[in-house]
């Protein structure tokens, strides 16, 4: 352990002390705004908490006058369910009957490219602590995850990583993990994208915000003990930047201990349920330089701190690697001083340990101190919430206009006219690794454990029970679409929340509210600041359209290798509320002699598409055409059909169009169909390429029983829901689509499902 430290005493009297700004990720600029706001240069381990603090990952300085826009176009009726907006951990949704729920997505993309089975299980990790921090029992997860080309050895070693990453974190704390995506592109290829999601329930009164607003609160360190882990997981913190005799490498990435974590949730819901904490904040990025300044900052207050009361498990850590050290399950309580006696008896019943760093203070100023030293007095809101904003430089991007005029059409790409030949392109579709089942992943997560999930892959949507008595439930799906983005970001980004909104609806509920993980590359290129300007109005207009808000998300920039950036990834996760998850809606057909309908309009859209992809490694051209006042009418169509259990199944089309939509909803439970086409190919005016591959959107294929029919389509015609009947079920163990083939459902499995396991079993 390093003998001196630079005090603030120090710091006033050295003013000319070089400093290693640059090396911290921190700009000129922003090094004299630090000694403007302190009226001298800052000390050690304040250079270091504002290094972190000022990050993008903490301080969103590059998104945050984009992303005001999610608060700004709304309307009271979009927010009127809503408790926590966004600004909190995450965001919390009242959903009827005293129960709230809170959900939110966050990215771990750089540390799964460099650890890839650390980086995903602690992306899980914390963000469950996230949704626990609101005062919620957390009961699902999912995770979104974009890989490169499976042809490039590097692929499996990051696939391998991660998923076993994320199932081992999961698995070990009990959470079932229920959706998510898998796609695989060359764009991701040196910069793997690893979104988590998890989602929590509680009762109203059980709300936890992370505030520390009473003077003479203590401050508490619970949980694991800090070590050397994850410094510099936000920023580029390095430990010989401080001390040169110190350890000279640190591990970049955290290591996560999921049963530690385990115990850490019922420590805390017990804590909670004994009302002994004021206001709680877990220890995730920037670790206590978030945590003590966040909470002091929120609740318009300060603190004092005493390092050195920090349980540790490196003795050699510095005072500023314990700031900055990410190490996981940690949480910092506030605890009223009459409340500590009942909080240690709960912690040490769980035998978690903990330490008290210091009290809250009426003055809004953060002090913390190593022994009789002072080394950080600072504004706790400079560090947290008032850092720089910048207005990044914008350019339309010189290369978009050639790409958008590059089309299927204008390159009169081929299309099949040999039923033969069209009955192949099929099988490729389903069995192209996109398109092909993810089985071989999600196997290795439990989807059921907790007994409470309704749905989980492969259905459109995941859907929990939240509410044992009534069945009250919820359903979660996450999307996103690279490649539309790339064509254009703005309706990109509509594309992902229609497709959310739309999957969500399938299983029978009703939209709610929104959370994202937008991945872009550097913000410091314009072109690449023009699409998250695009992408974020086009996410904040679809919202302010389909009347749900969004409640909180994450951004990730400098998603990238060298100069070339992935393409724009906006995630977007919609959630549904269902009054009870009996009348859950699954994605494929269960009885036989069940008519299936196929609702919306099919147009020629197969720019972007898979089948561009598959059969012409093209990407060119404009995505499909976005209609949210269709999407919101089908919706609602789907939640009255199902109320009135009209429906036995429903499945969204979209990538892949019909095609993948029947193999997947014939495979759900092993049913067999016949198909004919004739009447979509007439009606919409489009070849069988189109009727089959077009991506258009605001379409779902739904299996109504004879004794419904008259009913459903009347139901479908009084809202103007274009309806057509284009097959129906059967016992064939066949799937059959007239005039162009007829496949045994035992090698259409084998064809779907053999993909992933071949390239990585």
């Amino acid at each position: 352990m390093t003998t001196s430290v630079d005090t603030t005493k120090a710091a006033k009297k050295s003013p000319d002390k070089v400093q290693p700004y640059k090396e911290l990720g921190l700009k000129l600029e922003e090094y004299e705004q630090i000694k403007k706001i302190l009226d001298r240069r800052p000390t050690s381990a304040e250079l270091a908490m504002y290094s972190v603090m000022w990050s993008e990952h903490c301080s969103y300085k590059s998104s945050k006058m984009y992303l005001r826009q999610f608060g700004e176009k709304v309307t009271p009726e979009m927010t009127k369910n809503l408790m926590v907006g966004m600004g909190e951990n995450a965001g919390v949704v009242d959903i009827g009957e005293g129960w709230a729920v809170t959900f939110k997505v966050e990215s771990h993309n750089h540390p799964s490219y460099i650890e890839p089975f650390q980086g995903a299980a602690t992306g899980v990790g914390g963000i469950v602590r996230d949704i626990l921090t609101m005062g919620a029992r957390p009961i699902a997860v999912m995770d979104q995850l974009r890989f490169g080309a499976v042809s490039n050895p590097d692929t499996a070693r990051v696939v391998h990583g991660v998923v076993s990453g994320i199932s081992f974190y999961g698995n070990c704390l009990g959470l079932p993990n229920i959706g998510g995506e898998t796609v695989f592109d060359k764009v991701y290829q040196g910069n793997p994208l690893v979104n988590a999601l998890s989602v929590g329930a509680l009762r109203h009164e059980d709300l936890k915000l992370a505030k520390a607003t009473n003077p003479g609160d203590l401050v508490i360190l619970f949980g694991a003990r800090t070590g050397a882990d994850g410094i510099g997981g936000v920023s580029v913190l390095a430990s010989e930047t401080f001390d040169a005799d110190g350890p000279s490498r640190r591990p970049a990435v955290q290591v996560g201990d999921p049963f530690a974590e385990k115990v850490l949730i019922e420590c805390c819901l017990e804590l909670y349920a004994a009302q002994v904490v004021a206001g709680i904040q877990d220890l995730g990025g920037a670790g206590l330089s978030c945590a003590t300044s966040e909470l002091a900052s929120n609740g318009q207050a300060g603190m004092r701190v005493q390092l050195k009361n920090v349980l540790l498990r490196d003795e050699s850590l510095t005072p500023e690697e314990i700031l900055m050290s990410e190490s996981q399950e940690r949480m910092m309580a506030i605890v009223p001083k009459e409340s500590l006696k009942a909080f240690t008896a709960i912690v040490d019943k769980h035998e978690v340990e903990y330490s008290v760093l210091g009290e809250v203070i009426k003055e809004p100023r953060l002090y913390i101190n190593w022994g009789d030293e002072e080394i950080v007095n600072v504004p706790p809101r400079s560090v947290a919430h008032d850092g720089p904003v910048y207005e990044r430089p914008v350019l339309y991007p010189t290369w978009l206009d050639q790409l958008n005029r590059d089309s299927v059409i204008s390159n009169n790409l081929r299309r099949a006219t040999e039923a033969s030949e069209i009955a192949e392109q099929i099988v490729q579709l389903v069995s192209s690794p996109n398109q092909a089942s993810k089985s071989w992943i999600t196997d290795q997560y439990d989807h059921y454990v907790g007994g409470n999930t309704a749905l989980a892959m492969p259905d459109d949507s995941g859907m929990v029970r939240v509410s044992e008595e009534t069945g009250l439930g919820v359903a979660i799906s996450t999307d996103a679409n690279g490649r539309y983005c790339q064509l254009d970001p703005y309706q990109g980004a509509k594309l992902a929340l229609a497709e959310a909104y739309r999957n969500v609806a399938a299983s029978g509920t009703v939209p709610a509210a929104v959370t994202n993980c937008l991945n872009f590359g550097s913000p410091e290129n314009p072109e690449v600041m023009w699409q998250f300007k695009q992408a974020t109005a086009g996410l904040a207009d679809g919202c302010l359209e389909l009347g749900i808000p969004v409640t909180g998300g994450n951004v990730s920039f400098y998603n990238q290798t060298g100069d070339v950036a992935i393409h724009p990834t906006p995630v977007v996760g919609v959630l549904g509320v269902i009054d009870d998850v009996a009348r859950r809606v699954p994605s494929g057909w269960q009885d036989e002699g069940n008519n299936i309908y196929l609702l919306g309009t099919t147009r020629d859209e197969l720019d972007g598409s898979v089948w561009a992809e598959v059969f012409h490694d093209h990407l060119g051209g404009k995505p499909p055409v976005v209609d949210l006042k269709a999407e919101k009418a089908l919706a609602e169509l789907l939640h009255g059909a199902s109320l009135q259990g009209l429906v036995a199944s429903a499945h969204d089309l979209s990538e892949g169009g019909l095609a993948q939509a029947v193999v997947e909803s014939s495979l759900r439970f092993g049913m067999g169909a016949r198909f004919w086409l004739n009447e979509i190919t007439e009606r919409d005016n489009v070849d069988l390429t189109a009727a089959l591959f077009s991506e258009s959107t605001a379409r779902v294929i739904v299996s109504v029983g004879r004794e419904d029919d008259v009913k459903f389509v009347g139901l479908c015609e009084a809202r103007g829901i274009p309806v057509l009947r284009i097959g129906v079920t059967d016992q064939s163990g066949q799937l059959e689509i007239q005039d162009v083939a007829t496949w045994n459902l035992s090698d259409l499995k084998n064809a779907h499902g053999s993909t992933i396991p071949e390239l990585f079993g």
